[in-house]
C-alpha cells in the first residue's frame, strides 16, 4: 500500500486584484507567487513532503477561501508568503519578521525557519490565516520591498531561487 505523503501547504498571500505592497512596478503579489512556485518545483522530487500552493496564478482568493482549502487538506505546516513595506518611499528596515498565532506548534516551526533564514524576529498576530487555520501556521514577510537591499534581492531570479531552496531544506530537515 503506497504511503500518503504528508502536506504543507503555501501560501502566497494577496494576487488578482490585490497587489499587495508594491515599489517601481514590482509587486508583492508577483514576487511571493514566484517564490511559492519555486518552492513546489525544487520540491517536486522530495518524498517526504508534497508542497501545495493557495494559488499558482494571478488570480485573488479571498481569506476563508484559502483557509478552507488548508483545513481540508490538513498539512502538518503553512507558510503564509509575504512582503513587508513602509509608509516612506525607502526605508532603513530590511530582512525577513515572523508571525504565529500561538506559542505552540506554529512557535517550533517558526523557530526552525528563523535558524534556517538567520534568526529572524518572531511575534505573536491576530492574523486571519494564523487564526483560522488548523494546522500550524506561520506568516513570514521576506523582507522589505521599499528597502533597496531588500528590494534587488528578492526581485532577482537568484535570491528567489535561495529562498526558495531554504524553505526545502527546512522541510527536509523537519
Amino acid at each position: 500500500m503506497p504511503v500518503k505523503k504528508k502536506y504543507i501547504v503555501i501560501d502566497a498571500g494577496h494576487g488578482g486584484n490585490d497587489a499587495g505592497v508594491t515599489v517601481d512596478g514590482m509587486t508583492e503579489k508577483e514576487i511571493v507567487l514566484n517564490i511559492a512556485k519555486q518552492i513546489h518545483e525544487i520540491n517536486e522530487s522530495r518524498e517526504k513532503y508534497e508542497v501545495f500552493l493557495t494559488r499558482t496564478a494571478d488570480e485573488y482568493k479571498t481569506l476563508e477561501e484559502r483557509t478552507d482549502k488548508i483545513n481540508e487538506l490538513n498539512p502538518v505546516m503553512v507558510i503564509s508568503l509575504h512582503l513587508n513595506g513602509t509608509p516612506e518611499k525607502d526605508t532603513q528596515k530590511q530582512g525577513y519578521e515572523l508571525f504565529i498565532q500561538d506559542s505552540g506548534d506554529s512557535k517550533k516551526i517558526a523557530d526552525k525557519i528563523s535558524q534556517k533564514l538567520g534568526n529572524c524576529s518572531i511575534a505573536e498576530r491576530n492574523l486571519h490565516i494564523l487564526r483560522e487555520s488548523k494546522s500550524p501556521a506561520v506568516l513570514i514577510e521576506l523582507g522589505y520591498l521599499n528597502n533597496k537591499k531588500d528590494r534587488t534581492y528578492l526581485s532577482s531570479e537568484q535570491g528567489q531561487k535561495e529562498i526558495a531552496q531554504k524553505f526545502v531544506d527546512f522541510f527536509n530537515e523537519y
